[in-house]
């Protein structure tokens, strides 16, 4: 496919990919590119040409293909992080399980752990005191009905008789 494209449009597509910011893969590729404006309104002109955008979009997939990245993994991951609970994390409502201990899908879904010592006047010795904060469970489950379909419009079927009649109604002006 970028047999299709000239060494700089090739090199401007995968410029391009590395962080999709046009001008900067205009400037990148086309070194004599004169004035910013010029390269922008150059890059612009260039991800319209059809050969250019059949590039790009071979180069994505076959991205997807060696990351492994699949709507499956991803659907995957959100499940993970939708049918998660803080529960699954402790052993008992206050003996939490180590973290060695837990399964990969249990660790996928932590967003932050914060630690800290608290010294205890009444104990008279510091206390640890951890803090996990899981990712968006609200969010993941979004994501989970966007990919499936379920969040698209409900379609409502009106039913409209075949004939209309209206009734000749007169108004008396005075």
């Amino acid at each position: 496919m970028g047999s299709e494209l000239n060494n700089k449009q090739e090199k401007f597509v995968k410029e391009y990919i590395y962080d999709w910011n046009a001008t900067r893969a205009y400037k990148v590729a086309y070194p004599d590119y004169g004035t910013d404006e010029n390269a922008r309104a150059s890059s612009s002109r260039l991800l319209t040409n059809v050969n250019i955008q059949d590039y790009i979009t071979e180069i994505q997939k076959d991205l997807e293909k060696l990351a492994g990245i699949s709507r499956q993994r991803v659907l995957e991951e959100h499940m993970k992080i939708a049918f998660s609970s803080i529960a699954h994390l402790h052993n008992t409502w206050i003996d939490r399980k180590e973290f060695e201990e837990l399964t990969e899908q249990q660790k996928a879904c932590i967003a932050e752990i914060d630690v800290k010592q608290v010294n205890s006047k009444e104990k008279g010795y510091n206390v640890e005191q951890v803090k996990i904060k899981l990712y968006d469970k609200q969010k993941a489950l979004e994501s989970i009905s966007r990919m499936l379909g379920y969040n698209e419009a409900e379609k409502h079927e009106l039913k409209i008789p075949e004939k209309i009649v209206f009734e000749n109604v007169s108004k008396n002006v005075s």
